[in-house]
């Protein structure tokens, strides 16, 4: 029955399998990556989990489809799951599945965001030699992604995000190295190299007359540096800025280690002027005890609670309450995640500060932000509609 909506809907090409090892054989076989795989989770053999395993293992570029009559919650489950295997999941269906919905989750699938994987062969592997020359020949360097305000539609700062311009591969994502970089304890390196850049582009943007600040990713190994304080704020200053320009962020696991010290450098860093944030809240460990020990002056909600909460009871519930705490606690809110019209009514009719996702704008080299801020605000893009209803 599935086989015939898809080709109804238009569908060029359809194959069958009867569970996952005959999925992965035929994908295997075929001289060309399939688009959009379509999986039950109840299957014989090798069902729907692992074949996501296999799929998230072998970084096979297609976007996924849930179908299946399991029970919401479990259903749920798994989504977070595929995510977590850096599938490009386009939703879920129940059976048997509506055409409208099929059709909605189709047209939804963008093959620009699965060109980092490949299905033929192991993913890109760099041995730590690369990596650190790499970083010592500044080939890494921040992409920004906006942080807009949802009341006004104003660019208020952007995201400093890590990527690596590798001679032969091109632009490399975080997934490629940071593992390495981690685990062979460069990340310092790579810290200062963030810091540097993006505070130099933040003073340059200022110049222009672009009201803007930065927020850059600061590592668990860095906060536990005495001294981090007076040097970051040395360093700020130096570069023209005021640590107000500058907004920290701060994974919600980084105070389980060396608490002392995270917590005196994240005191002294925000008594200083720099502004605190709460990374990907609502995914780590004691996410309350985070909030009332460390001088945060923002809440990012992880993406997982924000991307298509208007259709999931439970993400709705979870962002709605961590919005109406930080408003309680004083906190800017901002969402990550914010992919559609709908992600961000909703967020306003919720009372988020904040809104950066796809919706929005993707990460951007530091060349091209001036000139994106610009057409955001003369265009009229930064006066998003709300839909009523």
């Amino acid at each position: 029955m599935l086989v015939g909506i898809l080709k109804r809907l238009g569908a060029d090409e359809v194959h069958e399998a009867a569970n996952g090892t005959d999925a992965l054989d035929i994908i295997e076989r075929l001289d060309q990556a399939v688009d959009i795989i379509v999986s039950d989770l109840d299957m014989p053999e090798m069902d729907g989990m692992e074949l996501m395993r296999h799929l998230g293992d072998s970084n096979t570029p297609s976007s996924l489809i849930i179908a299946s009559s399991m029970d919401q919650p479990l259903v749920r489950a798994v989504v977070k799951m595929a995510t977590a295997y850096r599938i490009n999941l386009l939703g879920s269906v129940d059976k048997p599945p509506s055409p409208d919905i099929l059709l909605q989750l189709i047209e939804s699938h963008d093959a620009r965001k699965n060109q980092h994987r490949s299905s033929r062969g192991p993913s890109l592997q760099f041995r730590l030699e690369e990596i650190e020359a790499g970083l010592d020949n500044g080939q890494f360097e921040p992409f920004f992604q906006p942080k807009v305000s949802l009341d006004s539609g104003r660019v208020l700062g952007l995201e400093a995000l890590a990527r690596w311009r590798h001679p032969e591969h091109g632009v490399l994502p975080p997934f490629v190295f940071i593992e390495e970089i981690e685990d062979g304890g460069l990340i310092d390196k790579l810290t200062r190299a963030m810091i540097e850049r993006a505070t130099a582009w933040c003073k340059t943007w200022r110049d222009q007359d672009l009201d803007v600040a930065v927020a850059i990713n600061i590592s668990i190994h860095t906060l536990t540096q005495v001294g981090l304080a007076e040097r970051l704020t040395r360093y700020v200053i130096e570069q023209g800025l005021e640590p107000r320009h500058v907004t920290l962020e701060v994974t919600e696991t980084v105070a389980m280690t060396d608490l002392g010290r995270v917590l005196e450098n994240l005191s002294r860093l925000r008594m200083k002027g720099f502004m605190i944030a709460i990374d990907d809240y609502g995914t780590g460990y004691s996410s309350m005890q985070q909030l009332d020990r460390t001088a945060a002056t923002e809440l990012k909600i992880d993406r997982s609670f924000v991307t298509g909460a208007g259709k999931q009871k439970s993400s709705r519930v979870i962002l709605q309450s961590s919005l109406e705490m930080a408003a309680r606690l004083g906190l800017t809110s901002v969402a990550e995640g914010v992919e559609t019209l709908a992600d961000w009514n909703l967020l306003s009719e919720f009372g988020c500060d904040q809104a950066q996702g796809y919706f929005i704008a993707r990460p951007m080299a530091a060349e091209e932000v001036a000139e994106w801020i610009k057409n955001w605000h003369t265009d009229g893009r930064h006066e998003l509609p709300v839909q009523a209803g």
